[in-house]
């Protein structure tokens, strides 16, 4: 049988043909990378000054959101059991999932299992909320759910990575990176990205979620909590406030005549810049972490004097957040959960006795987060705030064989929307009639991030950072913004 081969093709088959080629492709890619590297490839590069990186830029196009607020449950909240209602999994209860035995995560499973809290109509919409999170439920009517999100994976690692990175392996751009380096900040004296970890601890792939992977490292998360703020910046007793105050103006105008000695320096413009912040922030970031600046009533609502210090400390973070967002921070990540304190016992992870540790969850998240989303709404910060309330994964509406808790599901889960440019009392999409896989107007992670950069003034396709020879995204090649959710 004989085969045609192109001109091209028959000429790769002759040796120095071929290394000729390969030279010259060779000569190619080093051109690329140098033309990168001098900002000549990518037109929609924002345009930042080294010696004031976080300066705020303008989007690609008019935003409804100023800022953004992330809420992540680490551990992956069920969506069975607390947003997406499904009558044919209580009708079914106890019997087995029609199709072949399912073997998941963590082995095989057994018969599907209805809600573990009832659920009833809430607000002038009617959406079907369960009992397990009562104080958010009263809110239901503000919320946008996407009740069809999917993820690339069940394991909880690349799960978060890809949640909070937009890949499942290490080593890429946290979402709020993103943001800090297409944006900037409008506050001078605090970062642009601040990351909240839950009391308990960080989650599982820890600064991941909010690290700056191949962008420069002015743009990564800086994580503080209330009861743990940014670590030295309290001055000295010895020092007194107009020492410091002269000392820190004397550093400045020496800094500024070597600067001067040196135009053009922009890795010294960078390094004075974050020294500047450094010291803006030794003022301003002890303040805004200091919560008696407020008043009873609000500590009331938010339940900062909780019996519980979990509970206690997880609403002192709710309200730290509150006052990052009003002091201008562009991203605040909020964490509920945390990896190491064992299955399921710090984090949402409800395989073994998913009832038991629910409920000790939704009572230390619950109400802190509903007074956060109550304040945001009564300061009127919601207006121009986009909340993103999201989990790694959801989980499989069948028991694990021999358990009382749900694996890991990938397939189809829930997410919600509130603030700014999205609709309110609605929902998007939908898993099928047990809750397993989603099959109405599927989402995918990459979309959730279109979807967020838009409602921020950004076009996932342009916002680009050239890394290793490839114009990287947050959305990597796919994303699609969720027109259904805007409002």
């Amino acid at each position: 049988m004989t085969h045609s081969l192109s001109p091209a093709g028959r000429g790769l088959l002759d040796r120095r043909a071929f290394l000729a080629h390969a030279g010259t492709g060779l000569g190619g890619i080093a051109l690329a990378a140098l033309l990168a590297e001098r900002g000549l490839l990518a037109a929609d590069k924002p345009a930042i000054d080294p010696a004031a990186p976080l300066a705020p830029r303008p989007p690609h196009h008019p935003p409804k959101a100023k800022r953004v607020l992330t809420i992540f449950c680490s551990g992956a909240v069920s969506h069975l059991d607390t947003f997406d209602y499904k009558p044919e999994l209580v009708e079914r209860d106890g019997r087995p999932l029609p199709g072949e035995p399912l073997v998941t995560f963590q082995g095989e499973n057994g018969n599907l299992a209805r809600p573990l809290w009832p659920f009833k109509p809430r607000g002038q919409s009617g959406k079907m909320v369960s009992d397990l999170l009562p104080h958010l439920a009263e809110l239901t009517d503000e919320f946008c759910f996407i009740h069809s999100l999917t993820a690339k994976s069940n394991t909880h690692g690349p799960a978060e990575n890809q949640m909070s990175t937009g890949f499942t392996l290490d080593g890429f751009p946290s979402a709020g990176a993103w943001v800090s380096y297409a944006l900037g900040s409008e506050c001078r004296d605090l970062p642009a990205f601040v990351a909240v970890p839950d009391p308990r601890g960080v989650p599982q792939v820890g600064p991941n979620n909010w690290g700056s992977g191949f962008l420069p490292a002015v743009f990564q998360g800086t994580p503080f909590t209330a009861d743990k703020p940014i670590p030295h910046l309290r001055r000295p007793a010895a020092i007194t406030e107009s020492a410091d105050a002269d000392t820190r103006a004397f550093l400045r105008m020496m800094n500024e005549e070597h600067a001067a000695a040196r135009p053009g320096d922009a890795e010294l413009a960078a390094r004075l810049a974050g020294h500047e912040l450094a010291a803006r922030m030794q003022l301003s970031a002890a303040a805004v972490a200091d919560l008696s600046q407020e008043p009873k009533a609000t500590h009331a609502l938010y339940g900062t004097d909780d019996r519980d210090p979990v509970a206690a400390g997880f609403a002192r973070n709710c309200l730290l957040a509150r006052r990052l967002l009003e002091r201008g921070v562009r991203f605040v990540q909020l964490f509920n959960g945390s990896y190491a304190m064992g299955e399921g016992v710090g984090n949402w992870d409800g395989h073994r006795k998913l009832k038991d540790q629910y409920e000790v969850h939704a009572r230390i998240f619950d109400r802190p987060c509903a007074a956060l989303l109550t304040d945001l709404k009564r300061t009127g910060l919601l207006k121009d705030t986009l909340v993103v309330w999201v989990t790694e994964f959801g989980r499989m509406p069948t028991f694990q064989k021999g358990a009382s808790g749900r694996d890991h599901n990938p397939h189809g889960f829930t997410a919600f929307l509130a603030g700014a440019g999205v609709r309110r009392a609605h929902s998007h999409g939908a898993t099928d009639e047990f809750g397993h896989k989603a099959v109405a107007d599927v989402a995918t992670i990459y979309d959730l991030h279109a979807t967020v950069l838009h409602l921020l003034g950004l076009d996932h396709e342009k916002l680009t950072y050239y890394h290793d020879g490839i114009a990287r995204r947050l959305t990597d090649v796919h994303g699609h913004v969720i027109r259904g959710v805007l409002a």
